[in-house]
C-alpha cells in the first residue's frame, strides 16, 4: 500500500470512523444525553490538550526552525480559526431567536456548536432549496473548523516519520479518533432532535469526518516541504486546536453541565492522552 493510501485510510478511520461511532451513540442516547456529552466533550478537550502540549508543540520545536517560528505558527492558527468562527457566528447568530445580548458568548448547547440551530430556522421558515443549501454549507464549514486541523496533525506527524505510519502518527490517529466520538454525538443529537431520520443523521455525521482527510493531506504536503513547513503545519494545527478547546469545547461542556465534573473529566482526558503518547 502506498504512502498516500495508508494516510487516507488511517485518517478516515480516525475521522469518519470516530464521528460515525459518535453519531451512533448519539442516536441511541438522543435527547437525554446533555450531561454525558458534556463529560465526553471535556474529556476530548483534555485529550487534545495532551496532543498539543506533549506531542505537536514539542515536535515543532525539535524541527530546529526557531521558537519564534513555532510561536508565530501557533498564533496564526488561533487567529485564523477565531476569525473564521467569528464570521460564521456573525452570519448565523442574528437568525437564531434565543441568541441575544443575554446569551453566553459561546455555544451552550449541542445545536449551537455545529450551527444546526441556524439550519433549523431555515427549515422552520420553509426557505428555498438554495437557502437550505447555504445553511448546510455554513454548518459544514463550522464542523470543518474542528476537523481540518486534527487531520493536519496526523499528516504532519506522518511526514516527520519519513512517510511511515510510525507509533507517533498512530497514537495521534487513536487520540483523534477518541476525540471525534463526542464530536460525532454533538452532530447527530441535534439533527435527530430536529426530526431527522436516525440513520440519515448517522450517515451525515460520519460524512462530517471527511475534512479530517483533507487536513491530513494538507499537513503531509506541508510537512514534506522541509523543517519550516513541518513546524508551520504542526504549529498552525496546534493553535487551531487550542482555540477550539479553550474557546468552544470546554466552555460549552461547563455550560451544559453546571458542575465540577467536566473539569475532572478534562483532567482524565489529559492523563489518558499522556499515557497513549508515551506508552
Amino acid at each position: 500500500m502506498g504512502i498516500i493510501e495508508t494516510l487516507i485510510i488511517t485518517t478516515a478511520l480516525a475521522g469518519v470512523g470516530g464521528t460515525g461511532l459518535g453519531g451512533i451513540i448519539g442516536a441511541i442516547l438522543q435527547k437525554d444525553s446533555r450531561k454525558v456529552v458534556s463529560l465526553l466533550l471535556s474529556f476530548a478537550g483534555g485529550v487534545m490538550l495532551s496532543v498539543v502540549c506533549f506531542d505537536l508543540v514539542t515536535e515543532a520545536i525539535e524541527s530546529n526552525t526557531g521558537i519564534w517560528v513555532v510561536v508565530g505558527a501557533i498564533a496564526l492558527g488561533v487567529a485564523v480559526t477565531y476569525l473564521l468562527n467569528y464570521l460564521i457566528d456573525r452570519k448565523t447568530n442574528p437568525e437564531v431567536p434565543h441568541v441575544d445580548e443575554n446569551h453566553p458568548k459561546t455555544a451552550d448547547d449541542l445545536d449551537e456548536l455545529i450551527h444546526s440551530d441556524h439550519l433549523e430556522q431555515h427549515y422552520a421558515r420553509k426557505d428555498s432549496k438554495l437557502g437550505l443549501f447555504v445553511a448546510g454549507i455554513v454548518m459544514a464549514s463550522a464542523i470543518a473548523l474542528h476537523n481540518v486541523p486534527e487531520g493536519m496533525t496526523i499528516g504532519a506527524s506522518y511526514a516527520s516519520d519519513g512517510g511511515v505510519m510510525g507509533s507517533a502518527a498512530l497514537a495521534l490517529a487513536v487520540l483523534i479518533g477518541l476525540h471525534n466520538i463526542p464530536e460525532g454525538m454533538a452532530v447527530s443529537v441535534p439533527l435527530i432532535s430536529g426530526g431527522m431520520n436516525k440513520w440519515k443523521a448517522v450517515l451525515i455525521t460520519a460524512a462530517t469526518g471527511i475534512p479530517t482527510i483533507v487536513g491530513a493531506l494538507l499537513g503531509y504536503v506541508l510537512g514534506e516541504i522541509g523543517p519550516l513547513g513541518l513546524a508551520m503545519s504542526l504549529g498552525f494545527a496546534s493553535g487551531a486546536m487550542l482555540y477550539v478547546v479553550f474557546g468552544e469545547i470546554l466552555p460549552q461542556s461547563f455550560l451544559m453541565y453546571n458542575s465540577k465534573l467536566p473539569a475532572f473529566s478534562a483532567i482524565v482526558g489529559i492523563l489518558v492522552g499522556l499515557l497513549i503518547i508515551f506508552l
